[in-house]
């Protein structure tokens, strides 16, 4: 009987363990999403995107009907949002299924769902300033100043706060405290001018209107703080399960991207002109000609992402305190279409920098 119960018991260990592991495996496999059947193409796209002049690759792309003309019998429908945080709440909530959105809220969401989101493209670099009060001239006199971002922990707000860590002023109220406001930017330059605000990191062409038409004066360029002067104010991000579903609309939705960006490069009048219009059939008033011409000064179309920047900037997050942890954004871009459509252009591919996989 000894006998019989020692010869057992090891065989007995090795059956549960043998049925944990089956176990375990069972539970991963259910636990991790199957890949979407290609549905073909999308009945309709529906696209988020902001009134601004860092947002030009989707302005021009609607109000000259490049993405219209790519996506054929598929329909596009927009909407447009003041900034980030308030776009990937529509595309978790399922009311979009692409948008254009600063970097910061892009990782963000990745952190809320990293197999919900992807990075298909970029759209815009450069093109947000520091403008503050004349006679402001040096970050030590910001102490006891309201400085405004579109919303909190968007692209604007951390890039503010991580540049204020940098230079040793806390925010807060107070006189030893640099405050910031969040506020939208439609709102920003009234009050600016009734004395609520002290000035604003802000897209373009915001920080123009605020120059042009509130009197401010640039503190700081954020190109300054950048290699070469590039950083990633605007990518495209996607629902991955609209992207796996439906690849055929996202690759024509991109030869639409590019034609937009085709034309900022060969005719720069013409694409700023549809822009501007852009910004009237998206509810904003076109801007003043020397604000338009300011703005776009600013920025740069690109269709590059930038992908290297990304774990800077996903500690900047942190350093500005709008993140505990640095996001780990491996497997957050995938770019294969962007370059088939850049490739159909005659033009050269952009880099993941490794990040397309986890």
């Amino acid at each position: 009987m000894t006998r019989l119960r020692r010869r057992t018991l090891p065989a007995v260990v090795a059956l549960a363990a043998a049925l944990l592991v089956l176990t375990g495996c069972t539970r991963a496999q259910e636990s991790a999403p199957a890949p979407a059947a290609d549905a073909g193409p999308a009945p309709e796209l529906r696209l988020g995107f902001f009134p601004n002049i860092t947002h030009a690759g989707a302005l021009i792309g609607v109000q000259n009907g490049l993405f219209a003309q790519q996506l054929g019998a598929t329909k596009l429908s927009t909407q447009t949002f003041n900034a980030g945080p308030e776009e990937t709440s529509a595309l978790f909530g399922n009311s979009i299924d692409l948008g254009f959105i600063g970097s910061g809220p892009a990782i963000n969401a990745y952190k809320q769902n990293p197999d919900g989101v992807r990075i298909i493209a970029g759209a815009t670099s450069g093109g947000a300033q520091l403008v503050v009060r004349p006679g402001i001239t040096s970050p030590q006199q910001l102490l006891g100043k309201k400085i405004a971002t579109p919303q909190l922990a968007n692209t604007q707000d951390i890039a503010l706060k991580k540049w204020l860590k940098d230079n040793n002023l806390p925010t807060g109220t107070g006189p030893g405290a640099v405050e910031v406001v969040n506020i939208d930017n439609a709102r920003a330059l009234d009050a600016y001018k009734t004395g609520q605000l002290d000035g604003g990191w802000l897209p373009e062409p915001f920080a123009s209107r605020f120059v042009l038409e509130g009197g401010a004066t640039p503190l700081l360029d954020e190109k300054t703080l950048w290699p070469n002067g590039q950083f990633p104010t605007t990518v495209v991000i996607a629902r991955t399960d609209y992207v796996q579903q439906h690849p055929t609309t996202v690759a024509a939705f991109l030869k639409g991207l590019v034609a937009a960006e085709n034309l900022a490069q060969s005719d720069p009048n013409a694409a700023k002109a549809a822009a501007n219009a852009g910004l009237g059939a998206a509810g904003s008033k076109p801007l003043a000609q020397n604000v338009l011409d300011r703005a776009w000064s600013e920025v740069s179309l690109n269709p590059d992402p930038l992908a290297s920047t990304f774990p800077v900037l996903a500690q900047n997050a942190v350093t500005a305190g709008t993140a505990q942890s640095a996001t780990d954004v491996k497997g957050l871009f995938a770019l294969d279409p962007l370059n088939q459509a850049l490739q159909a252009a005659g033009r050269p591919t952009v880099s993941a920098a490794g990040l397309d996989t986890k």
